[in-house]
């Protein structure tokens, strides 16, 4: 899944005319730049949800004969759903399958996908998120195990703690990509809008959600104008 959803108020005023998946980094459009990054490792179908700007993403999709692989829309436009309120409406697309990436689209990155899947498979949490050691404000809170347990805001000093404080607590940065086992859909109760990482904070109280730390790949946040000016 391909979150392309947001507003984009990052980016404006560019994207006060276009959605932010739209965007264009090296004359690639950002929604390219990703299905591009998920074909590379085998995807070949690929769920994409809207709101902002959504008839410019359905036009781009069939202009460009859906890069060849089967691609649906998940329509948010009546409620802008956020992250994990989007994955929620269009969770029926998993049901049943196999472990599944969701990525943000404003994510450029060429990190192994495949390796990030055999980790996850491996170790069979609920949810395996890509993280690294770089700098920002926000940071997922990991134990010695590599297990969530809470997330913090160092320009704030908020902090959220799942489970209860260890002697030593890693900080890490979430990457914005994910592998998810269908196992994790029945255990979705929030309704309406709310974030993957709040559903992340609230899960893993009770079950298992990894970190797959990738520092050697690619990897930039293309939702800020002022890295792209």
């Amino acid at each position: 899944m391909i979150l392309a959803a947001g507003l984009g108020t990052r980016l404006r005023p560019i994207t006060d005319t276009i959605p932010k998946a739209l965007v264009e980094i090296n004359g690639k459009t950002l929604l390219e730049h990703s299905i591009d990054h998920l074909k590379l490792f085998g995807v070949k179908e690929i769920i994409v949800n809207v709101h902002h700007f959504p008839d410019q993403i359905i036009s781009f999709l069939k202009k460009k004969k859906n890069f060849g692989l089967a691609i649906e829309v998940s329509d948010e436009r009546d409620q802008l759903l956020d992250t994990g309120g989007g994955f929620k409406k269009a969770s029926p697309f998993f049901e049943g399958g196999e472990p599944f990436v969701i990525r943000n689209v404003d994510v450029l990155s060429n990190m192994d996908l495949g390796a990030m899947l055999s980790f996850h498979k491996k170790h069979k949490p609920v949810a395996t998120l890509a993280v690294r050691n770089r700098e920002t404000s926000r940071y997922m809170l990991f134990n010695e195990r590599w297990e969530l347990i809470g997330w913090t805001n160092v320009s704030t000093g908020e902090k959220k703690l799942s489970r209860k404080e260890y002697k030593r607590m890693y900080p890490l940065a979430f990457s914005g990509i994910q592998v998810l086992d269908p196992s994790i859909i029945p255990l979705i109760t929030e309704e309406g809008r709310f974030s993957l990482i709040a559903m992340y904070l609230r899960l893993c109280r009770e079950n298992r959600i990894c970190a797959y730390t990738d520092n050697d790949s690619f990897w930039f946040d293309a939702g800020k104008r002022e890295e792209n000016s």
